[in-house]
């Protein structure tokens, strides 16, 4: 798998009410961890949820792939890379990271831009593609 250099970064407080019956952290809290990760690399390139134009993304996909528990009390830090742009969309990569740097979950997301006022999907301009490869360093084709 490629390297990435993951430019966007998290750190999010493990909450008891985020437990489960076996005492780990519930699979649910995952994603939300994975949504906080997305709102804040969205908002490190300018993009917004919905923008005063009507310009903005939607989730298209996600999905997160479990690799060792996480436990109360603690934090964990979520990074974030771009993988892909294509003409409408771009994929995310997270790595959630525990307090001992072990990669305890992978999370993978499809981000659509989308024109809220007409309801239709919308293409990534050179602005926005520009941001992207600005902050990961990296030219996407």
């Amino acid at each position: 798998m490629e390297e990435f250099k993951f430019p966007a970064s998290i750190q999010l407080r493990l909450d008891w009410s985020e437990l489960d019956l076996l005492g780990h952290i519930n699979n649910v809290m995952y994603f939300k961890y994975l949504q906080a990760a997305r709102i804040g690399y969205a908002e490190l390139v300018g993009l917004r949820p919905e923008s005063p134009d009507g310009i903005g993304f939607i989730l298209a996909d996600t999905r997160c792939s479990f690799k060792t528990p996480l436990y109360f009390p603690g934090t964990i830090t979520v990074r974030t890379s771009v993988v892909f742009i294509r003409n409408t969309s771009f994929g995310l990569l997270h790595h959630i990271i525990n307090e001992d740097g072990i990669v305890a979950a992978e999370g993978h997301d499809v981000i659509v831009l989308y024109n809220f006022a007409d309801k239709i999907k919308t293409e990534i301009g050179p602005e926005l593609r520009q941001r992207i490869e600005q902050l990961e360093g990296r030219k996407y084709e």
